[in-house]
């Protein structure tokens, strides 16, 4: 049985017809930028996502960008990231000439640990921008309080985790301002690159609006120094379809994930995933633990299973932030996190007897 890390077919193919209904409507509209598509999926999505206002931009890096932008802040001021996180994060904050300032993560959620925040405040942090990481929502309760005892903005990077819930309320609607992306590998994903912004400030609403449109609200009056970070027609169009799909693709999601959860329990070597109290994950990643990880890729990839590494170096390590002068060592939890991860096959559609065939191949591997 040969079972890919990914499998678009199991959801595009069923939408297909609605697909290129949804493409023909914009193809036959003659307008491709900025129109009726757009707007309807910044509504669509802020109804979705329990806020007021949604800024459909070019894609999840440009998001976070333009949302540090809103909250001017700049060189000087530092914004405390997790250590352990897709580059894009910590890339949005070197865009604005800020400093990030890294803080570990909880081993068991892998998402920022709030217990470690305060220690790395200083006069000089803005902001909090915590991931919710691989689907899972971060401790948002915890981290609202510690941002408001300090006066600190929060921004959400809520790329992997949309439909995701802390206490019930959803993830991309606790921070001032926040950040998401919609490549097509994620839970909801265009066809390309897109992203969004989610706000209930007005203010902030109408700032990202004009930073991501060249800093107009008129055309050819400029207000700001803006960028070119708008979302395409296309990209809305299908995104508009696949949204009433998204809560139905969770559900499948938590429950291929209960199926690995069952047939890979009590594997000694083998770390599941663990949810922490008051959080929901929708399972964006499915990702375990083991020491023996790369000997574990090569024996799934010799029997057709496919695999990823969510990530393999740390950020802090990337030679692209060797000017931060950080050492290995400097983050042992995030290191230890790259060291020993590993993201199993997921997306819905996936049936449990693919599931069970993943799991005796595991099984095979550590002799149970």
């Amino acid at each position: 049985m040969k079972i890919p890390f990914l499998n678009f077919g199991a959801t595009h193919q069923p939408m297909k017809a609605e697909m290129m209904n949804a493409f023909e409507k914009v193809y036959d509209s003659n307008w491709f930028v900025l129109g009726e598509q757009v707007k309807a999926f910044e509504s669509n999505y802020a109804e979705f996502n329990q806020v007021k206002h949604t800024v459909a931009v070019s894609n999840g890096l440009d998001a976070l960008h333009i949302a540090l932008k809103t909250l001017n802040i700049g060189p000087g001021d530092e914004v405390i990231v997790p250590s352990n996180t897709f580059i894009a994060t910590v890339l949005a904050v070197s865009y604005v000439g800020a400093t990030p300032i890294f803080v570990e993560p909880n081993m068991n959620t892998y998402n920022i640990d709030p217990s470690k925040i305060e220690a790395a405040i200083t006069p000089k942090t803005k902001a909090i921008m915590p991931v919710h990481l691989y689907g899972q929502a971060c401790e948002m309760k915890e981290i609202m309080q510690i941002a408001e005892k300090y006066n600190l903005k929060v921004i959400e990077d809520n790329a992997q985790a949309q439909g995701a819930t802390y206490q019930e309320k959803v993830t991309g609607s606790f921070g001032h301002i926040n950040g998401t992306s919609f490549y097509p590998g994620k839970n909801l994903g265009a066809l390309g690159d897109a992203g969004g912004i989610t706000t209930d400030d007005s203010f902030l609403f109408d700032k990202a609006k004009v930073l991501s449109n060249y800093g107009t609200r008129v055309k050819y009056v400029n207000d700001e120094i803006g960028f070119n970070m708008r979302m395409d027609e296309c990209q809305a169009s299908f995104l508009n379809v696949k949204l009433n799909y998204l809560p139905t693709w969770i559900k499948q999601r938590q429950e291929i994930a209960n199926w690995y959860n069952l047939h890979l329990s009590n594997i000694e070597g083998l770390i599941l995933p663990i949810v922490a109290d008051h959080a929901t994950h929708t399972y964006h990643l499915y990702v375990v633990r083991t020491d023996k990880r790369d000997e574990l890729i090569k024996h799934l990839t010799e029997n057709e299973i496919g695999t990823l590494i969510h990530y393999p170096i740390p950020v802090h390590l990337q030679k692209a932030y060797s000017n931060l002068g950080f050492s290995k060592g400097d983050f042992p939890i995030a290191e230890e996190i790259a060291d020993t991860c590993l993201s199993l096959p997921i997306w819905p559609g996936m049936n449990e007897e693919q599931v069970k065939f993943v799991a005796q191949k595991i099984k095979q591997f550590f002799q149970i």
